[in-house]
């Protein structure tokens, strides 16, 4: 008999990308706050955030074009795509890469945590196949 646990089960489910409703996927104000808090936790002056993103797209962006970015009151001027890479990078994050994994349903695994998903997940074929293995012997008469 199996138990469900209401409390724990929320640590299992699946994660499921946001529905495709209409207007539901506005994220504007959203991306601008994820930008601003980007930018605060950066430890450097946004001037030099700028810089650094300047240098790394090859493309002029000012600390002005931050600031808009990261305003929710202009949200006609969110962070275009192409930025958001090198703004991650300058600011020592991973957090726009992994809200767009989430909203999409993922996870965003990084370094070893990648690798010990992918180990995990080759255990578990591993195992899986050990099995097999042991029940096609069993069904051919050979015994372990």
């Amino acid at each position: 008999m199996t138990r469900r646990d209401s409390v724990t089960l929320e640590l299992f489910q699946v994660p499921q990308p946001a529905a495709p409703v209409e207007a539901g996927m506005d994220y504007r104000a959203t991306v601008s706050r994820m930008v601003s808090d980007m930018l605060d936790g950066a430890g450097t002056h946004r001037a030099d955030v700028a810089a650094e993103c300047s240098r790394l797209v090859g493309k002029d962006i000012s600390k002005y074009m931050l600031d808009a970015y990261s305003s929710p009151a202009r949200e006609d001027y969110n962070a275009p795509a192409y930025l958001m890479p090198a703004l991650e990078s300058a600011c020592a994050t991973h957090a726009f890469s992994g809200w767009i994994a989430e909203v999409r349903g993922g996870q965003l695994l990084i370094g070893a945590e990648a690798l010990n998903a992918e180990l995990g997940r080759l255990e578990q074929i591993k195992h899986a196949t050990a099995v097999r293995i042991r029940d096609l012997k069993r069904a051919m008469g050979e015994h372990l």
